[in-house]
Formats: C-alpha cells, sequence, structure tokens
C-alpha cells in the first residue's frame, strides 16, 4: 500500500554546494518558485564564451529557460545547440508516416513539428525525451516559428522537486529500483511491421535508474514517463502499474510546473536530465510550427 498524502511539498532547492553568483549580462525573471525563467538581454547568435558559461549556469538553476524575440534561424540554433555538446537525430520520425515531423533535409539534426488542419499535435503527455536510449538527451533547444492566436503552450515539470516531494517511505522504496524504458508502444505502434522490424535490433529496450542523479547538480530527480517507461524491473506487473502511476502523477502537480505562452521568434532550452515537458494540444486546427535541436545525453547513475 502506498503512503496517502495531503498534496504536494514544494521548496526552492539548489545543490548544497551552490555559489549564488548573480547574473550581470542578462535579466532572470523566473516563472515559479523552482522551474522556468524568462531570460533578457541575450542575442542567441552573439554568445561568446562567458556569456555562454552564464546561460548554462542558469539552465542548472532553472531547469528550462526563454528567450524571446530571437532573430535565430535554422543553422543558428543547430550552432548554438552545439555549444552544449554533440547533437542527436532522431532514428523514427521518417518512419512515421502521416504522423512523422516534417525533418529539414538540410539540417539533419533539426526537427520541425508542423501541426494544423491535416495534422494535429499528439505530443501532450507528460515524457522525458529519448529516455529509451542507452544514453538519453542531455536537453533540447526549441524555436517557435509560427504560433496559434490562443494555447499551443508548453509545460515543464521539475522532476527533482517531484523527487522531494514524494513521502519518505516511497522514496526510501524507489531509491535503488531500476526500470525498464522502450519505444515500442508510441513510436512502434504507428510504425508497419518492416520498419519495426529493421530497427529494433539496434534500439533494443533498455533499464535505467528510476531516480537518477543529476551528473552536474548532484540532484536527485524521478526519471520514470508515461511515454516510455514499461515496468519496474523485478516487480510483477500490477505491483509496478500501481507504483509507477503513483511516481508519473508527481509530473501533474502545477507546484511542480511551468507554463510558457510561445511567441514567434522564441526559444526554450531545457535539461532534459531534470525535467519532464507536455505539450498542450488545445489549438487545433490552427498552425503551429516549431522546430528542435536534441543535444546528446550520459548514460543515467
Amino acid at each position: 500500500m502506498l503512503p496517502i498524502t495531503s498534496g504536494p511539498r514544494v521548496g526552492r532547492r539548489t545543490p548544497d554546494d551552490w555559489v549564488d553568483v548573480p547574473y550581470e549580462r542578462f535579466t532572470v525573471a523566473p516563472l515559479t518558485p523552482t522551474i522556468g525563467a524568462e531570460i533578457a538581454g541575450v542575442d542567441l547568435c552573439d554568445v561568446d564564451d562567458d556569456l555562454f558559461a552564464d546561460i548554462r549556469r542558469c539552465l542548472l538553476e532553472w531547469k528550462v529557460i526563454f528567450f524571446r524575440d530571437q532573430r535565430v534561424e535554422r543553422a543558428d540554433q543547430a550552432v548554438f545547440a552545439r555549444r552544449f555538446g554533440d547533437l542527436e537525430t532522431h532514428p523514427f520520425f521518417k518512419h512515421l508516416g502521416r504522423q512523422a515531423r516534417e525533418q529539414p533535409v538540410d539540417e539533419p539534426e533539426v526537427v520541425r513539428f508542423a501541426k494544423g488542419p491535416a495534422v494535429a499535435g499528439y505530443e501532450n503527455v507528460w515524457h522525458t525525451d529519448t529516455s529509451w536510449r542507452p544514453s538519453p538527451a542531455f536537453g533540447a533547444v526549441l524555436r517557435a516559428i509560427e504560433v496559434p492566436p490562443v494555447g499551443g503552450d508548453t509545460l515543464w515539470a521539475d522532476m527533482g522537486a517531484a523527487y522531494d516531494g514524494l513521502d519518505d517511505a516511497v522514496r526510501a522504496q524507489i531509491d535503488d529500483l531500476q526500470a525498464e524504458h522502450d519505444w515500442m508502444a508510441t513510436f512502434g505502434s504507428a510504425m508497419d511491421q518492416a520498419a519495426v522490424e529493421a530497427l529494433r535490433p539496434d534500439f533494443p529496450a533498455v533499464v535505467h535508474p528510476v531516480v537518477r542523479t543529476h551528473p552536474e547538480t548532484g540532484r536527485r530527480t524521478l526519471f520514470v514517463n508515461r511515454d516510455f517507461t514499461s515496468h519496474i524491473v523485478g516487480m510483477n506487473q500490477d505491483e509496478s502499474d500501481a507504483l509507477l502511476d503513483h511516481l508519473y502523477r508527481q509530473a501533474d502537480y502545477p507546484e511542480y510546473q511551468c507554463r510558457f505562452k510561445w511567441t514567434p521568434g522564441a526559444v526554450a532550452i531545457w535539461d532534459n536530465r531534470a525535467t519532464q515537458h507536455y505539450a498542450a494540444n488545445d489549438y487545433f486546427p490552427q498552425r503551429r510550427v516549431m522546430e528542435r535541436v536534441a543535444i546528446a545525453g550520459d548514460r543515467p547513475f
């Protein structure tokens, strides 16, 4: 039986050795006490090494950061994202038929999400990108090209705060557990069988800790998500389903979330190791066009 709590517990928390140095080259406007901040005074096409170091530090502090009115084009976006590390290409999008995101051929690392009257949005599930990889994404840089007049916001959840908010007994129960992550129930279900059989040998299911340690901040974060986590290793399916449902629902609490209203030229950068995200599908049949670059990550521990 899982403990019953009265609701989320939340507080501002940074690592014990965090040095709270003011940001001198841009202003930071937090969206919530724990996650999300809008950054003003930065041109992402003109970032020197010292400024980039501050942007990265701000990302670690706020988990997702936003920049409005940027003049970034597709190539600029890839160049900037590459400063965080190697870029990922996605192996499944071209196999998804009508549901596929349009992937520009001149920049293979850039994925285009073009939604409108013909194709509605369907990313409205809390998830962590590419947790089905042995080394899931570090994060991503997402740029708004065309936005609907109303709706189409994206939400992010702070999975460190979500872990901290669990009952002590639940944290003790999950700290050493592992879970399997797989793409078959999501991407696989939208592909024909030949594509699944061709891709499966290169992308088997993987096992990750239920609670991962952030490699830069040392923060403990929940690392299971509704899209890609199939079960907890060594637990029968009913027990696994019940525990995972309890953990998934941590992302549902508004106290752990921020919400961003897009404007053309706005850019979001998020830390995939510390967050989940959810794209609100409330704008159909209006147009919403975004482009994303994903940054390769490391193996969770």
